[in-house]
């Protein structure tokens, strides 16, 4: 089987993987060398004859994340690391596109992680993407513009509609898909004025509240490039090793968690409100009628923080301090315990703040695209992992294994269990032949949501309920109406 495709900047060989055609390491953007890891992507330089695509590139800069996780990136590995995946399962022409933008906090990840083989065997060309995170993607540079891990998305879309057809996609049926900061860049991609035709439809898993304001942002990049002793510009940044950078980083989020009421996020790094990539809050621009014209799904797990909380001491965990927080009225805890009468103090907190970093973002996001007039829709994943006797819940990050079909990784171990339950297979199964279909012709499989409020509950078996965290929303609700 011939295994060459010509793209836009030479042709490519990739390998086969069963029934799939697979090509790894493309460029979509020039290497991250020099003052370019601090600059807008520049298209890549074309070569000549055939360049192998068996392999994957090296991922972008960045420190290791979680222990007992192998680092994604090693000092001296390849600056060529703008680059993008994909999987076919026929490259004869008009199938639906499935385009995965990863999450890590915008601190890490890379496209690399996912296999997405199980969805591209179901009729899909699946494209997975590395992005610019960290003070490369998200850091104030006086002379270079904001949000470029945002701007590399775009970039990696625009070449998705140049090539994409030699890979058997359709490049008028683009979907683009994540979870946690990718759910967040999805939604700022389908609510942004940048997108200029580039994909069709989004699903934002897991949409996070990581948004700055230009004055907080400018503040928090401060507190990472002051420790440097260079000016930020690129040319000066673009001469600092990326682990020094992630040094300060570290030290940077400390000195933010140290007094974290005063801040909106727990990380230097998050989508600024540019006025080019995107003006305000994915909600208030869906509600404005941004992005109109896209289909979006939009959802939530049920115990989203308990990823976060299951460790802390019981007495860290007290619902009216993080209240104070979150800059919620005081009466809000005692509408959370009327809301939720069977939790006790630490279940609330985690409700809280499940609620403030990723439900009420999704929630607002569906409704405001919805009172728009946009074909809106919204899940949530309610299905529970095993680990630690059951702990987590149904927490972030839990809804990743099952969208892939991947239960074999390390992730994949530590939340589902070796072997996984019976019904994983169940409920991947599901998840994923709604996405397929969704991407296929715009319908998951479940109502649109509009007044009834109804909502797909992912679990085993799979639900439609209407309204299932009314308490929550209607305590958020002013934050929404505002």
């Amino acid at each position: 089987m011939d295994l060459v495709v010509r793209t836009e900047h030479g042709a490519v060989r990739g390998s086969a993987d069963g029934e799939l055609s697979v090509f790894k390491g493309i460029p979509y953007a020039a290497p991250l060398d020099g003052a370019r890891r601090f600059q807008a992507p520049e298209p890549p330089e074309r070569w000549e004859g055939v360049r192998d695509a068996s392999t994957f590139s090296a991922a972008v800069p960045q420190p290791p994340i979680l222990p007992g996780i192998p680092s994604l990136w090693n000092p001296g590995d390849s600056a060529e690391s703008l680059t993008l995946n994909v999987w076919t399962p026929d490259r004869g022409g008009g199938l639906p596109v499935l385009v995965w933008i990863h999450g890590g906090a915008f601190l890490g990840g890379s496209g690399n992680e996912y296999d997405p083989s199980r969805l591209a065997r179901a009729g899909a060309v699946v494209v997975t993407v590395n992005y610019r995170v960290g003070y490369e993607g998200f850091g104030w540079v006086a002379d270079a513009p904001a949000n470029r891990g945002i701007l590399d998305q775009l970039a990696a879309l625009r070449w998705v509609q140049d090539n994409i057809a030699g890979f058997g996609g359709d490049p008028g049926n683009v979907t683009i898909f994540g979870e946690s900061a990718g759910g967040t860049s999805v939604a700022t991609l389908a609510a942004g004025s940048a997108r200029h035709g580039l994909f069709r439809r989004a699903i934002s898993q897991s949409l996070g509240s990581l948004f700055w304001a230009e004055d907080e942002f400018r503040k928090g990049s401060d507190l990472v490039v002051g420790q440097l002793g260079v000016p930020a510009t690129a040319e000066a940044l673009g001469g600092i090793a990326p682990e020094t950078i992630h040094a300060a980083q570290t030290a940077a989020m400390a000195e933010i968690n140290e007094n974290r009421a005063a801040w909106t996020n727990s990380t230097p790094y998050a989508v600024v409100f540019d006025g080019e990539v995107l003006d305000d809050v994915p909600w208030e621009m869906l509600r404005r009628g941004s992005g109109r014209e896209v289909d979006l799904i939009c959802g939530y797990n049920t115990d989203e923080a308990r990823m976060f909380t299951a460790d802390m001491p019981a007495a860290a965990k007290d619902p009216a301090l993080l209240a104070r927080g979150l800059r919620l009225d005081p009466s809000a805890v005692d509408q959370y315990r009327a809301g939720y009468p069977a939790a006790d103090d630490a279940e609330l907190y985690a409700v809280m703040l499940s609620d403030q970093l990723f439900r009420m973002p999704s929630l607002w996001s569906t409704e405001a695209h919805a009172r728009a007039g946009g074909r809106s829709y919204l899940y949530e994943f309610a299905w529970p992992s095993p680990a630690r006797d059951g702990a987590l819940g149904a927490c972030h990050g839990l809804d990743v294994p099952f969208t892939f079909g991947v239960f074999d990784d390390v992730f994949g171990k530590m939340m589902l269990g070796d072997p996984p339950p019976a019904d994983f297979e169940v409920l991947s199964a599901e998840l994923r032949a709604s996405w397929i279909s969704f991407a296929t012709t715009g319908d998951p499989g479940w109502p649109e949501y509009g007044d009834d409020r109804q909502v797909r509950i992912w679990n085993v078996p799979s639900t439609v309920v209407a309204d299932p965290i009314k308490a929550s929303r209607e305590i958020w609700q002013t934050r929404f109406s505002a």
